[in-house]
């Protein structure tokens, strides 16, 4: 079953390809994009069934063995995140998909939005199977121009600012990383990881300690890890919520899995874990500070990320397979909890035209069903029991305990500090939010709103816009309006109807109750019920992490899978 591998990038290429051709057909292009991310589901899910089972598979691309051709190697940790990030990508597509349905944007979409979102697919799937570290590097790069598209869409001055933040920094990550690469062939002779392992040992001990180091900084930027994390919660709050949820879900994880295989097999020796514990201390408290000082819902949601990539951050430097195993459930746990928030952050700003706390109110009451959505994944990032949250940070600090030493007591009290602060900041949002009743000034100005939330499927518009004071809709000066500013605006077809279709409230009071589009609360729904059922799965899904840690604690199982004969 070998042939499966290639699949994983081949399919999302070609469909992005074939999509690209069809800008006249955005159905198809939707179809087609949607078909892709099923098959790499599917093909995902096979794989993590027969790694289990058989052991790690590897294909030698063009059939050029090992060192000198190009390695795709698929063992239990890879299987793994490519069956959670390929779900991912397809639920997050369907959101997508969608919001363009609900707003009648289906006719008109960027057509460059799905050949992109496939070719930012193949890079994270490209990531988790690549043998050596030239085709990392090329994986990196394809995330990189994709997500660069995406999180520009629309071509509004803040996402062009936000987009060249993220482009400058990621770019800065890669010259790091592509000089690391070189600096290792010169003294290994070989990109390839496996061989990498085994030529490593060899090198002076100043000269291993420069490669990881290079290596270690460039896969930390990606992983968004202190003090490297500076660009993120200016680059995701202005994207869409479908674009900024594969963002802080999945990209930082290609940078976490990068160190998980850096740490455990290019350099298994403890040389730099106590760097990356205080690494991990410094990431959680300082990201979950940043959240709870925000009062937008998105901005919080951007600074989370940090804080919790310090929980995986604090398993890998334990060097130990009870942290390994810890760590990889952490990051399966995190990847589709702050997904499902992201999602439902959407329609948080779809029901309320914005994301900021000082304006969110009464939505408790206009939209019961959301308050639902957000409470469960809200206590699972947070650390409640019995949710999943709770049980990987469990396994961390139990790892931490074994290990004894005062460094990893410092992680665990920070890792209780950053849970608490964490559930503090969610439910001050839910207060905000949900419970208190909708501010004066918002209730009685309902259209006053910046956000943009569906642009990503809109295509820019080809001279500045004028808003109107009057009904907040962004027009063209002496023609018809075109795109709303505000979202549900243009529905309002009488200015004693607000976004949601009734009356306009009375200040202090809830909004009318809000009827949200069906495929968007089915699809946040299915995410929600996916992270409760990490909690359900948690005893299987755990011993498969476990099995894949211990098979990251012996290097030589990767090096001889890979290169093969008697090693």
């Amino acid at each position: 079953m070998t042939w499966l591998v290639p699949l994983l990038v081949l399919v999302p290429l070609l469909g992005a390809a074939v999509a690209l051709g069809l800008v006249r057909h955005q159905k198809t292009q939707r179809a087609i994009t949607v078909a892709v991310l099923a098959i790499a589901v599917a093909v995902a899910v096979t794989l993590m069934v027969l790694v289990d089972r058989h052991g790690t598979i590897v294909v030698q691309v063009g059939g050029w063995q090992a060192p000198y051709g190009i390695s795709l190697v698929v063992d239990r940790l890879s299987a793994l995140l490519l069956t959670v990030s390929a779900s991912v990508l397809l639920l997050v597509l369907l959101f997508s998909i969608g919001q363009g349905l609900a707003d009648d944007d289906e006719d008109a979409p960027v057509t460059i939005f799905y050949p992109t979102y496939l070719v930012l697919a193949a890079g994270v799937l490209d990531s988790f199977i690549a043998g050596d570290l030239f085709n990392l590097y090329v994986a990196f790069e394809m995330l990189l121009v994709a997500s660069y598209v995406l999180i520009t869409v629309g071509g509004s001055e803040q996402r062009v600012r936000a987009g060249t933040t993220y482009i400058v920094t990621s770019l800065i990550a890669s010259a790091i990383f592509l000089a690391a690469i070189g600096l290792v062939y010169g003294a290994t002779g070989t990109v390839n990881i496996a061989q990498i392992s085994e030529r490593v040992a060899e090198l002076p001990e100043h000269v291993q300690l420069l490669l990881h180091t290079m290596l270690l900084i460039g896969f930390g930027i990606k992983a968004a890890v202190f003090p490297l994390a500076f660009w993120l919660p200016d680059s995701y709050p202005t994207a869409p919520a479908p674009v900024t949820a594969v963002f802080a879900g999945l990209l930082t994880k290609v940078g976490i899995y990068a160190i998980i295989r850096l740490e455990t097999i290019i350099f298994p020796r403890p040389q730099l874990n106590t760097v990356l514990l205080v690494v991990a201390i410094l990431t959680m408290v300082v990201g979950v500070l940043g959240a709870v000082s925000q009062t937008d819902v998105k901005r919080l949601l951007s600074f989370t990320p940090i804080s919790h990539i310090g929980f995986m951050v604090m398993g890998v430097g334990l060097g130990s397979v009870a942290g390994t195993a810890a760590a990889v459930f952490y990051t399966v746990h995190h990847i589709v909890v702050q997904t499902t928030l992201f999602l439902v952050s959407g329609l948080m700003e779809r029901v309320g035209g914005t994301t900021s706390t000082r304006s969110l109110g009464g939505l408790l009451k206009a939209a019961p069903l959301l308050a639902a959505l957000y409470l469960v994944p809200a206590f699972n990032l947070g650390g409640i029991p019995p949710f999943s949250g709770f049980i990987g940070k469990l396994g961390l600090f139990r790892a931490a305990a074994e290990d004894g030493s005062p460094l990893a007591y410092a992680t665990i009290a920070a890792g209780v500090v950053t849970s608490l602060l964490t559930l503090y900041a969610l439910m001050r949002v839910w207060d905000a939010a949900f419970w208190r009743p909708k501010p004066a000034a918002e209730a009685a100005a309902p259209h006053a709103s910046t956000a943009e939330p569906h642009a990503h499927l809109r295509a820019p518009e080809p001279a500045p816009l004028t808003v109107s004071e009057e009904t907040g809709e962004a027009y063209h000066p002496g023609g018809s309006v075109t795109v709303t500013d505000a979202p549900h605006a243009s529905r309002a077809s009488r200015p004693d109807e607000t976004a949601t279709g009734g009356p306009t409230p009375v200040a202090g009071e809830a909004p009318p109750r809000t009827r949200l589009p069906r495929m968007l609360v089915g699809v946040t729904t299915v995410a929600v019920l996916g992270s409760v059922a990490l909690t359900v799965v948690a005893g299987p899904l755990y011993g498969y992490a476990t099995r894949a840690a211990e098979s990251l604690e012996s290097p030589d199982r990767y090096v001889q899978a890979v290169l093969g004969g008697d090693r």
